[in-house]
């Protein structure tokens, strides 16, 4: 492309502090941006950045159709909420609008086991209008292609195990709200862990019919069967809550959780596959006691057995960082909902992210 990519940012929280400067400073140009929160609404996008002013305010997300169809961006990142019912208006307005767009919805990473209705009907939109859509962020690589690579390097796999704990502190009250987050356990019990002793079909029926929210790991694992070749024959969840011995206070909810509430917690999927290898993955989120920090564990049992951890990764900047790298990938693919397995793996860009992109 022998121009800048025209981008759009769809949520302007926490995360589009990061995901616009890194856009920018990537040789991208922001040409708007929306959001639904009044106090957002009319800020150039320089102050939510931290940086001189842009021309560019941020636009009521209910006006998002006309200006997407009036300036035709190349992009839109969006950053609002983390299931796919949630986003699935952001990825609607800009399918119609023959839009590219790419969510850090975890659930949109690979929604096919999760959300089949909502991804087969985007899927249909973005073929109709000729874009493509896609979820992408921390998991895509620390939890997805990494593991993809550290697997090309073992002779036999017979289990793979993966543990993830992030500090929900650090995106926003929805996650950590759908974390269980500053519930008593009885309420934890009551709103997210009472679905823990159902078969593994009925499970899989809930969660694909709304009633359930899929954990990250519940789409984590399709990404990763998906990504080796495996075929999943079986695939359990269950929610387990963390507590801390000592009240916690929670700028995120702004309460403090008291000692022996629930700080988030650890949802743990296993699945078993018709090639005989075993995933078991868990992500721990939760609000942090001091001197907690994040860790990425995996360990592939077979030969040889091999663990590999990431201490203290920049969960944030890492995940903003994977999907603005994953942009020019996203433009240059084929129409439709494709997940990111399907994309080559992303790539560091020394360039403007233009000279990336075919077209």
């Amino acid at each position: 492309m022998n121009r800048k990519i025209r981008a759009v940012q769809y949520g302007c929280g926490k995360m589009s502090v990061y995901l616009m400067r890194y856009m920018l400073e990537k040789g991208a140009e922001i040409v708007a941006a929306f959001d639904i929160d009044p106090a957002i609404i009319g800020k150039d996008i320089g102050e939510i950045i931290g940086t001189e002013p842009h021309g560019v305010k941020v636009t009521d997300a209910r006006e998002a159709d006309s200006v997407l169809a009036e300036l035709k961006p190349d992009v839109c990142v969006i950053a609002t909420r983390s299931t796919m019912a949630e986003v699935k208006e952001a990825f609607t307005v800009c399918a119609k609008n023959g839009v590219n767009a790419i969510s850090t919805c975890e659930e949109a990473l690979y929604p096919w086991n999760s959300s089949p209705e909502i991804t087969k009907e985007l899927d249909e939109l973005a073929k109709k209008y000729n874009c493509t859509l896609a979820g992408s962020g921390y998991p895509d690589m620390y939890w997805g292609v990494m593991i993809d690579t550290i697997a090309g390097s073992m002779h036999k796999i017979t289990r793979i195990e993966g543990v993830s704990c992030y500090n929900v502190e650090d995106y926003g009250i929805a996650l950590a709200e759908g974390h269980g987050a500053g519930l008593s356990l009885d309420e934890f019990a009551e709103k997210i862990g009472k679905y823990n002793d159902l078969t593994p079909d009925e499970i899989k029926e809930k969660i694909e019919n709304g009633e359930v929210e899929p954990s990250y790991m519940w789409n984590q694992n399709g990404w990763l069967c998906a990504r080796l070749g495996l075929t999943p024959i079986l695939q359990t969840q269950k929610c387990i809550p963390t507590t801390h011995d000592t009240d916690l206070f929670s700028s995120t909810l702004g309460i403090t959780i008291k000692a022996g509430y629930a700080t988030g917690m650890a949802a743990v999927v296993t699945t078993e596959t018709a090639e005989g290898i075993t995933i078991e993955t868990q992500c721990i989120g939760k609000v942090y006691a001091p001197g907690e920090f994040d860790k990425n564990e995996w360990t592939f049992y077979g030969e040889p057995d091999t663990t590999i951890v990431v201490n203290r990764p920049a969960t944030v900047e890492l995940t903003c960082a994977t999907l603005v790298n994953r942009i020019p990938s996203l433009i240059n693919s084929e129409p439709g909902y494709i997940t990111t397995d399907k994309l080559p793996n992303n790539v560091y860009l020394v360039r403007p992210m233009h000279e990336y992109v075919k077209v």
